[in-house]
């Protein structure tokens, strides 16, 4: 019998190639977080989507009111702008959640503690960490310190960042390797019908695409050449 493991799904591509590489070991407990973002709801609907490809039975969705109320993101506050990509750009970029990878942790580690998990996974990218404090490896550690000082003395979960040193087109080619349903995912900033294309998260993710040399399979409205 396979132990259990919560794994933080958002929908988007490399949440769902962290869940296939993790369902490899484990039994999946997959835990989406709703948190005003503009896309929210196509957001949930890969999220389930996806649990259903991997028949979970333990399915938490939880609701973050809190990061609208705070703002300063152009994903949860509709005053600012989504902007352009510019994937060249070492800056914090305007859709940067702030702290919003340990708010995401605290509820992964608090539901992995009631159902005895041995292990968090989330599919944060080192690629991304230029623009977002919180993809660094060091924000992982230090973490999974902090959790293990913060539950019980009998809970020992580990953290794990499996795709957090490969390349977008890496996270792809492990994706189609371990069957894991990319056409179902969903990662734009700011469309829910089809993706813009120009966003951060669609740049990222058609250059991965374009550098391995494979069609995305979800449908956009413009198709930009990234390198």
């Amino acid at each position: 019998m396979k132990k259990l493991a919560v794994v933080a799904l958002s929908g988007g591509m490399d949440s769902c190639v962290t869940a296939a590489i993790a369902s490899r070991e484990y039994e999946l407990a997959l835990i989406h977080i709703n948190y005003g973002q503009r896309t929210e709801n196509r957001e949930l609907k890969a999220f389930n989507d996806i649990a259903e490809y991997y028949g979970v039975k333990h399915k938490l969705i939880i609701d973050y009111t809190h990061f609208s109320k705070i703002g300063g993101s152009s994903l949860t506050d509709r005053n600012i702008e989504v902007t352009r990509a510019n994937i060249g750009s070492r800056d914090i970029p305007s859709s940067y959640v702030p702290f919003r990878n340990a708010n995401i942790l605290a509820a992964c580690v608090s539901w992995a503690e009631v159902l005895n998990a041995e292990a968090v996974f989330i599919g944060a990218v080192y690629e991304d960490a230029s623009g977002y404090p919180d993809c660094r490896p060091e924000f992982f550690e230090a973490f999974e310190k902090m959790a293990d000082l913060g539950t019980k003395p009998e809970t020992k979960i580990k953290i794990h960042t499996p795709i957090i040193h490969l390349s977008k087109a890496e996270i792809i080619k492990k994706g189609i390797e371990l069957n894991a349903p990319l056409h179902l995912t969903w990662s734009c900033y700011q469309n829910e019908d089809e993706a813009c294309g120009i966003c951060d998260s669609c740049a990222f993710r058609l250059r991965g695409f374009q550098t391995a040399g494979i069609e995305d399979p979800i449908p956009y409205k413009v198709r930009p050449v990234y390198k």
